[in-house]
């Protein structure tokens, strides 16, 4: 059963009165619902080859087409992150050509001969969409990489100057004012202290180990949790007097003033802030781009595909007609209903193509055993929706 969040791409032989297929198929489907929308998909005729290299094909597009989505699929979750999950700005970007999916499939959806040129064998047109398909995901994969590099850099930075005073970067808290320079013998220390330990603090610091420089302790600064004390200590006793805090629960933060430090951070944090930007916009602009391009390069790829299983299943001449349908979701089983009884009269053809055991009538439906895939008198390959 075809998905309810897929649009079909059908192909049919050219039999009779195929310009009348189109209309006549609209009017039966919007009988179940108006809102699905029908359109004609025009399938070229290629160079259909040999069967052996047919049948290759049709063991190897399967597997081609899954990696196709996946790299269509990450594309649009990269659009996704990178407009925080905002539906209406992603369906902004999510587009082929300047145009929605639904109008790039369903507005009479033809080959791009230019790029794509039918007189190249199947296999070469393969290999030309996988080329360019390696290299959309490649030149992808670097870009978001390196904006996650920078990106994680800048939250790194952020992070510091946030939070509390026993875990945030000290640089614009800490002045000149508040410190010891230049001294042989004396250094201040600076104690993040919990606000419920702040008397406790009072009472003892001069105490925790000698030579304390009494009544030195002054308030630095101050937030919800807590109060971060300036100390006056010598130099000689500073691993006791960080253990005895330690043993306290005070939080001798490592921290060395520096102008010089405090300027360079605050350089670093604007240039990383600045490029973040930079590779956001970047990264936004290629990746609206490489969904163009992908998604282009998997509809043709679906196409090659729908092209490929008609001949083994109806046969030459190579002359098919191909549908684009959008089912309403809700009327999805309706839908396949109406296309399975419309096109009962290929039943025939379809059931020599199942390929039974000991049939020898048409030898090349003994290959189509090997398709694994669900099984109808016409040929469908679904269009996951990309932005329901």
């Amino acid at each position: 059963m075809p998905s309810d969040q897929s649009t079909w791409l059908i192909a049919v032989p050219q039999d009779g009165d195929s310009e009348g297929l189109l209309p006549e198929i609209t009017t039966k489907l919007h009988q179940q619902s108006r809102s699905t929308a029908v359109a004609e998909l025009h399938i070229p005729s290629f160079k259909a080859g040999t069967l052996d290299s047919l049948i290759s094909l049709s063991e190897e597009l399967p597997k081609q087409e899954t990696a196709f989505t996946a790299i269509v699929a990450k594309t649009v979750d990269t659009l996704r992150n990178l407009l925080n999950n905002d539906p209406s700005k992603l369906a902004q970007h999510v587009q082929v050509n300047e145009t929605s999916v639904d109008a790039y499939l369903l507005s009479g959806w033809k080959w791009n001969e230019g790029r794509y040129g039918v007189q190249r064998g199947l296999r070469d047109m393969v290999d030309i969409l996988i080329k360019e398909m390696t290299s959309i995901d490649n030149a992808l994969k670097a870009k978001l990489n390196n904006y996650n590099l920078i990106k994680g850099s800048l939250t790194q930075m952020q992070r510091k100057k946030q939070g509390n005073l026993s875990s945030r970067s000290l640089a614009d808290v800490v002045t000149k004012e508040h410190v010891i320079e230049d001294s042989e013998y004396l250094e201040t220390l600076l104690v993040a202290v919990p606000k419920n330990g702040v008397k406790e603090w009072n009472s003892k610091y001069e105490r925790l180990s000698t030579m304390v420089v009494p009544r030195s302790s002054k308030v630095v600064a101050s937030d919800e949790d807590y109060t971060l004390f300036g100390v006056v200590v010598f130099k000689r006793v500073h691993d006791e007097f960080v253990q005895k805090c330690r043993e306290n629960k005070f939080i001798v933060r490592d921290f060395v003033f520096s102008e010089d430090e405090l300027a360079k951070q605050q350089d670093e944090l604007e240039t990383a802030d600045t490029t973040e930007k930079e590779l956001w916009t970047e990264l936004l602009r290629l990746s609206r781009t490489n969904f163009s391009e992908s998604f282009q390069i998997l509809v043709h790829l679906k196409v090659i595909r729908l092209f490929v299983e008609s001949v083994l299943r109806y046969g030459l001449p190579a002359n098919y007609t191909g549908l684009v349908i959008k089912p309403e979701s809700k009327t999805t089983k309706r839908s396949l209903a109406v296309l399975t009884t419309h096109f009962t009269y290929l039943s025939p053809r379809s059931n020599r193509a199942k390929g039974k055991k000991g049939d020898n009538e048409d030898f090349m439906g003994e290959y189509q055993t090997l398709m694994d895939q669900e099984f109808f008198d016409f040929v469908l390959f679904e269009v996951p929706w990309i932005v329901n």
